[in-house]
């Protein structure tokens, strides 16, 4: 079967990459889809799909630049988001990333934008953030509900 590539992918960087590919799966429901091994047996590089398109790479630390969260003090310059489709339970999938070890920094929660979202911890320090749309808004009513200005493009201000 041919793999049809998304356009947009992210890469995370693990100290260890075996394990982390194995809580994935448990906590997010993942798949595994490829995996390099180098000579030594460890993992070079390794691909994960989700849903339809998503797809997470997750390596190794590297160099200086290319560390895990617990190699800097849990430091992060990003977090990662996954949302879930109409069919999926936000909760239930919230509970099973606990139960895989996840800590919780945002319990599950209807946020003013229409979407139910928590957001959680992986064991080396990586921030999760997961949504399920329950109701479609237009950027209108997301503007009101929230009390903020939802547009589609930034404004310049003078």
């Amino acid at each position: 079967m041919e793999r049809v590539r998304p356009t947009l992918a992210i890469g995370v960087c693990y100290r260890d990459p075996r394990a982390a590919l194995a809580w994935l799966e448990r906590a997010f429901g993942f798949e595994t889809t490829m995996v390099v091994e180098n000579a030594d047996g460890s993992i070079g590089h390794s691909e994960m799909c989700f849903g339809r398109n998503g797809l997470v790479m997750v390596g190794r630390e590297w160099d200086e630049f290319h560390r895990s969260p617990a190699s800097i003090g849990g430091v992060n310059t990003q977090s990662l988001h996954i949302h879930l489709d109409d069919h999926e339970d936000l909760d239930t999938h919230y509970r099973r990333a606990i139960e895989a070890g996840a800590r919780t920094l945002r319990e599950p929660a209807d946020q003013f934008y229409g979407d139910r979202a928590y957001m959680v911890v992986d064991p080396e320090g990586h921030q999760w953030s997961v949504s399920r749309t329950i109701k479609a808004m237009t950027l209108e009513e997301m503007s009101k509900a929230g009390g903020v200005k939802v547009r589609e493009r930034l404004q310049e201000s003078r």
